[in-house]
């Protein structure tokens, strides 16, 4: 009996332990599955209140306005965000970035610091860096897009920096370039005496013994000031590392006189070759396109390689145009979308820049009749539909060959580009 008594006894023991354990075990279970829960919901809760406060309402678009092709894929921007959202967008047209960038900073001089007429900036390399010095920006909104997650932050730092300086979520990508060029097969054939130039000394002797084939926009277009900080990387891949590595660092006085007197000496030189002999230039690259429409150029530059074969498609260009990369090298780079700290319309503001990520816009931008630029997402991050919205079928003959891109190669820091300028218009200032 005593054992039988025993027995009964750690039995009752045992059966308390594990009812306590399996208590226990559900106790954790509910606690773990609540934690979650309440964070979904939180992080739900902070996007619907984005949209909440973001719907109809007006959001003013600060962005380049000198191409029609760019004008038009924003007024379908407009239609969508107005009947998923009912947000006015309104492009107000820019001849320059740096004109909203003296709004915003003239703004903040007035101490005005809650109505700002800018809610979203089409922005990148120096003039980021100016708003981001003068604190100019809002911060930390960007990392925050549902669609931001496609772009791969994590593994992909063309987005979460520009030209170098750490985004910090004050940007949100909005497409990719690289300088690309392009010629017209008529009058270059690609025969042993007449190929189109694939390096930058090559370029120079193409213009010299083709003058006035060629030439660039004026400073300060954006398409021209990567044609010459694209010439000053190159100019110094035989430099030594001391010297090299000032294009990432700050312009100052004391370097930029050391830095740039090879870009001087090369522009000396190729001048007095390009359209007109260097004594006008063109100032923007539509009309550069132009020019080479009319046959007057046989060889130029875009910063957005699908951009071609969309101009021979709308007939801005001639069929016999052909697309091609540098073999020593494509400056690239990614453009962004950024909000004013004083935005009006903040949260309308993210709305938009959260649909300028999604797949549908994103397809559609890269389309070569829309746009032709570039898309920021990373397939492997989309479902099977939405990869399906960019392929296309058969390339364009115009488009540049799939992997033409041997190597790429980063801008320098942003403020060479004030440097190059004024360097620049000091030097060959001359009128449009």
């Amino acid at each position: 009996m005593p054992a039988i008594k025993s027995w009964l006894i750690l039995t009752r023991y045992h059966l308390y332990w594990v009812a306590l354990g399996v208590f226990l075990s559900i106790c954790v279970g509910i606690t773990a599955s609540t934690a979650i829960t309440h964070t979904s919901i939180e992080e739900q809760s902070y996007w619907q209140q984005i949209e909440t406060q973001g719907k109809n309402q007006e959001v003013y678009f600060y962005a380049w306005g000198g191409d029609p092709q760019i004008n038009a894929y924003l007024q379908w921007v407009a239609k969508q965000v107005k009947n998923k959202y009912n947000i006015n967008l309104v492009h107000v047209k820019l001849s320059d970035t740096s004109e909203a960038v003296s709004r915003v900073l003239a703004e903040k001089s007035a101490n005005n610091n809650r109505q700002g007429s800018v809610d979203l900036v089409w922005i990148n390399g120096a003039n980021f860096a100016t708003m981001n010095e003068h604190s100019l920006l809002l911060k930390q909104w960007a990392n925050k897009l549902p669609n931001f997650t496609l772009t791969d932050p994590n593994n992909n730092p063309a987005v979460t920096f520009d030209f170098g300086i750490a985004t910090e979520g004050m940007e949100a990508p909005w497409g990719q370039a690289s300088l690309t060029f392009y010629y017209d097969s008529l009058a270059i054939d690609g025969s042993e005496n007449n190929k189109p130039p694939t390096t930058l000394n090559e370029l120079s002797r193409w213009s010299a013994q083709h003058p006035g084939r060629f030439s660039y926009p004026k400073p300060p277009d954006f398409l021209g000031m990567s044609f010459l900080k694209y010439a000053l990387v190159m100019l110094h891949e035989q430099s030594p590392d001391s010297i090299k590595s000032q294009l990432n660092q700050p312009a100052t006085k004391q370097n930029t006189a050391l830095v740039l007197e090879p870009l001087w000496q090369f522009l000396d030189e190729l001048h007095p070759t390009l359209w007109r002999k260097g004594e006008s230039f063109t100032q923007s690259g539509a009309q550069m396109r132009r020019l080479v429409d009319d046959t007057e150029l046989s060889l130029a530059f875009t910063f957005s390689a699908p951009e071609v074969p969309a101009a021979v498609q709308r007939y801005d260009l001639p069929t016999s145009i052909r697309s091609y990369a540098m073999d020593d090298g494509s400056l690239s780079n990614t453009h962004f979308v950024a909000i004013p700290y004083n935005a009006s319309h903040q949260a309308s503001a993210q709305l938009v820049a959260n649909f300028l990520l999604s797949p549908t816009a994103q397809a559609h931008k890269q389309k070569p009749h829309i746009w032709g630029d570039s898309t920021v997402l990373v397939q492997s991050m989309l479902s099977p539909e939405q990869q399906a919205l960019f392929k296309i079928s058969t390339p364009h003959p115009s488009a540049l060959p799939v992997n033409s891109i041997k190597r790429t190669v980063s801008e320098p820091h942003p403020s060479w580009v004030e440097a190059i300028m004024q360097g620049w218009q000091m030097r060959y200032g001359v009128s449009p």
